[in-house]
């Protein structure tokens, strides 16, 4: 769930930060950003992963024109377990970034702009609740959806095309479509099984993008103007 920042979380003017208290929130910062970070490459570990199975499934099923299509189908699966993975961790590096993002916005930019350390605008509130109550910022389907419209969602793309492109030119031109019926089939299922399957499962996908994105998008007018965590 997003955290924004109300209005009414505003607060009467207070006595301004001591240089004391300026230098700890300056190392404050400087934690969330390595924290942040460390949660940034845990994210491109995953999305290596996936990019590696996705290009060694590649090679087996291209290797020869009788190669079968087999791991195209078995690494959207694998894929699958990563975007779900790499969703949780997305969960947590958000909770850092939101609050560096924070402090660089409302703590940091007043500086640059020569208005000095404000605490008028309730940031200081809500970044306080933030460390007393710590939760997630937004939820394990707006975490797939980011990531899917951002990474995985280009993967599954060459997974499909290469899948689809394996039945259409090996072991020779297609010409029929009972041909690519008998080139989907997978042992006893059927090959109109496998390929009717195929489309769900990245239509569902795509769907999935879809829907979480009008989430985001209605998240965002909801809130206007307002700062939010998340």
């Amino acid at each position: 769930m997003t955290e924004t920042r109300d209005p009414a979380l505003a607060t009467a003017p207070k006595p301004e930060f001591s240089a004391a208290e300026i230098g700890a929130l300056a190392h404050l910062y400087r934690g969330e950003v390595y924290r942040s970070t460390v949660w940034r490459t845990r994210l491109d570990s995953s999305t290596n992963w996936a990019v590696v199975t996705t290009g060694i499934a590649l090679s087996a099923t291209y290797s020869s024109a009788v190669a079968s299509p087999l791991p195209m189908v078995l690494v959207g699966l694998l894929v699958s377990v990563f975007l779900l993975f790499e969703a949780r961790r997305y969960r947590y590096f958000n909770v850092w970034r939101a609050r560096a993002r924070l402090l660089e916005t409302d703590f940091y930019a007043p500086m640059l702009r020569g208005e000095g350390v404000r605490l008028d605008s309730g940031w200081t509130t809500l970044l306080a609740h933030d460390y007393l109550a710590p939760r997630y910022h937004i939820s394990f389907a707006r975490a797939i959806g980011r990531r899917l419209r951002r990474t995985y969602g280009w993967i599954f793309a060459i997974q499909a095309i290469a899948y689809y492109g394996k039945l259409a030119i090996h072991p020779t031109a297609l010409s029929t479509l009972a041909e690519l019926w008998d080139r989907a089939a997978i042992g006893p299922i059927p090959g109109t099984l496998v390929v009717a399957a195929g489309v769900l499962f990245h239509g569902g996908w795509a769907a999935f993008a879809f829907v979480t994105h009008r989430i985001e998008v209605a998240a965002r007018r909801e809130r206007k103007s307002l700062i939010a965590m998340g």
